[in-house]
């Protein structure tokens, strides 16, 4: 089903739209309660000039819609797993393949839902606000490699994988998820509901790691690490990969001083490094000569 939907590339949105959307998204981030749903639009408007207020109203339209098909409280936390994957993996088709891995449209919620395919996170955060919207217990689970849903808590949780369709994992299926990505054994603390923020944050890391494999498509790892610096709490090693993207996409006086910039943060932990990042700089700005 999948190979139905044509590779459409996302055309960008112009440098007026690219600012008003990184200044909502900033306002969003910093607001106190995040709503992950507008948070995920905001990417997908950054990455597609497409996609307009108008749009992202269609999609909260099309969420509520599909909040209305689920039954009216359907008891338990199996119950409300079973219910959405039912609908959502079942009777809507949603799910996710291999090639979806190779696909930018796969980490923006309006294709995906358009779609229906995407990533774990992207369908994960489709389950998840569906079911909000429907009144369950859900919340993300941040397993390493591989995210998934969670409903209810303690001894009555229970975790879905959205990319499998819905299908509701025992204890070893997550054991084995966390192996398959890492090697590691389960912890329990993999388990807590994930930060909506923290879930932008990854949304983002997917995108520049798929950005990170195409080197003509410095574009989009440049609008992800901008949005990725507006969120409250990010790596400060952001600001040095948004600086050497600068330079490597030419712009040598703005990565300069990224570099700078960056310098000074880390100066103070680590001055050889610091001193480093400062070569960097020079260099950069050599190369305008």
């Amino acid at each position: 089903m999948a190979g139905l939907w044509p590779t459409v590339r996302p055309i960008p949105p112009g440098p007026e739209r690219s600012e008003e959307v990184r200044r909502r998204f900033a306002e969003e981030a910093r607001a106190e309660r995040p709503d992950l749903a507008a948070l995920c639009l905001l990417v997908g408007a950054a990455a597609d000039g497409t996609l307009d207020d108008a749009g992202m109203d269609a999609v909260d339209i099309r969420l509520d819609e599909l909040a209305g098909q689920l039954p009216f409280r359907p008891g338990g936390p199996r119950s409300w797993a079973t219910a959405l994957a039912e609908l959502l993996g079942g009777r809507h088709g949603f799910a996710g393949a291999p090639a979806d891995y190779q696909r930018l449209e796969s980490s923006l919620l309006h294709e995906v839902l358009r779609r229906r395919r995407g990533l774990p996170i992207l369908l994960s955060v489709l389950w998840m606000e569906v079911a909000r919207r429907a009144g369950a217990p859900v919340y993300g689970v941040a397993l390493p490699g591989h995210f998934v849903v969670g409903f209810g808590s303690g001894a009555e949780q229970v975790l879905v994988d959205p990319f499998a369709g819905g299908h509701v994992l025992t204890g070893d299926d997550a054991e084995l998820l966390v192996a398959g990505a890492t090697g590691a054994v389960l912890d329990p603390a993999m388990l807590t509901p994930a930060d909506p923020l923290d879930i932008v944050l990854r949304v983002l890391n997917n995108v520049r790691a798929w950005a990170a494999a195409r080197p003509e498509r410095s574009d989009v790892a440049l609008w992800a690490l901008r949005l990725s610096l507006c969120l409250p709490s990010h790596p400060a090693r952001l600001r040095y990969e948004y600086a050497r993207t600068l330079v490597l996409r030419g712009e040598f006086l703005a990565g300069a001083a990224e570099l700078e910039a960056y310098a000074e943060v880390v100066r103070v932990m680590d001055g050889p490094a610091a001193r480093a990042v400062r070569a960097e700089a020079r260099a950069a700005r050599a190369r305008l000569n």
